[in-house]
């Protein structure tokens, strides 16, 4: 079901999957506090993953407080790609981006990514998710920190990335739907970005396009990294299964993804007593692991739900 009464065009829309988190309050409120000049119109989609529209009300208020523009859609399946495609179906902007429902955008976020689009003449140009850490968390993961997200550079290109900080062209972006498969599991903006990559289309970073994101006492745990980079490394594995041809070729690459993970498990325990770098070559091994594990035909685990 679709919310969208009567708008003006927009120059750009930006899209907030959400699924029963409160703080998509302080993100919408982040979007209207946009310097973006009175040029360019911004509408907000809101894509509601959840069973029921639950989230309507509540954002339908915000938006009427701050007085943004605000179409809402409800996607139930908790399922991201299917809220993430909503968004892409409703979007009719020259300019789309995302940002997550637990995210406050900078000021200039907004600004940042249009300008570095406009100077690079890219297709797409994401942006950094700064994590804020409490007060309370452990000073190793403070140091490290471990769950901010930047994209993923090879040969000095990006060749992937996030969708929590990011602005497409529309004409991009519609060309292709996140992949309903791994919207349980993650990894389905990873795939997104890298089959952009491959179709021709050209990523630029903007460093100064920056939104937070609060890191929940939940999250302030090895187990919860050590989960996540694993499953970072199924998505690269399942990439690599699915553009890898011939049985030798996946072998070859499935043993290099366990000699690595291999590796950093060996230099994990050369630095047992180091905090930081035992957690840092822990995680990295992890995410080899992963590879391996997807290398060798086994299925994705289902992190979300």
């Amino acid at each position: 079901m679709t919310e969208n009464p009567p708008l003006a065009q927009a120059d750009i829309d930006v899209c907030v999957c959400t699924f029963r988190r409160p703080q998509i309050a302080a993100t919408l409120a982040s979007i209207a506090q946009q310097s973006i000049g009175p040029a360019r119109k911004i509408r907000v989609i809101v894509a509601d993953n959840d069973d029921a529209p639950t989230a309507r009300a509540a954002v339908m208020a915000v938006a009427r407080h701050h007085s943004l523009q605000c179409a809402y859609v409800h996607a139930p399946a908790r399922n991201i790609s299917v809220a993430r495609n909503a968004c892409l179906a409703l979007a009719t902007a020259p300019l789309i981006a995302f940002i997550d429902d637990d995210e406050v955008a900078s000021p200039q976020w907004l600004a940042a990514l249009t300008d570095t689009l406009e100077k690079t003449g890219a297709d797409v140009v994401l942006g950094p998710v700064r994590a804020v850490y409490r007060a309370e968390c452990p000073a190793w993961m403070k140091t490290g920190d471990f769950h901010s997200s930047l994209p993923v550079w090879k040969n000095r290109k990006i060749v992937s990335g996030g969708a929590g900080n990011v602005l497409l062209k529309r004409i991009t972006a519609q060309t292709l739907r996140f992949r309903e498969d791994l919207g349980r599991c993650g990894g389905e903006d990873t795939a997104y970005f890298h089959t952009l990559v491959q179709d021709g289309s050209c990523i630029a970073y903007a460093r100064d396009a920056i939104v937070t994101e609060k890191v929940p006492q939940e999250r302030e745990s090895f187990l919860w990294l050590l989960k996540r980079r694993f499953r970072f490394g199924q998505t690269h594995g399942l990439l690599l299964l699915e553009t890898t041809p011939g049985f030798l070729k996946r072998a070859e690459k499935t043993v290099v993804a366990a000699g690595k993970a291999a590796l950093c498990l060996l230099m994990a325990l050369l630095n047992l007593l180091r905090t930081r770098p035992m957690r840092f070559w822990s995680l990295r091994g992890a995410l080899h692991a992963g590879v391996a594990y997807r290398l060798m035909g086994n299925d994705k685990i289902e992190q979300y739900r």
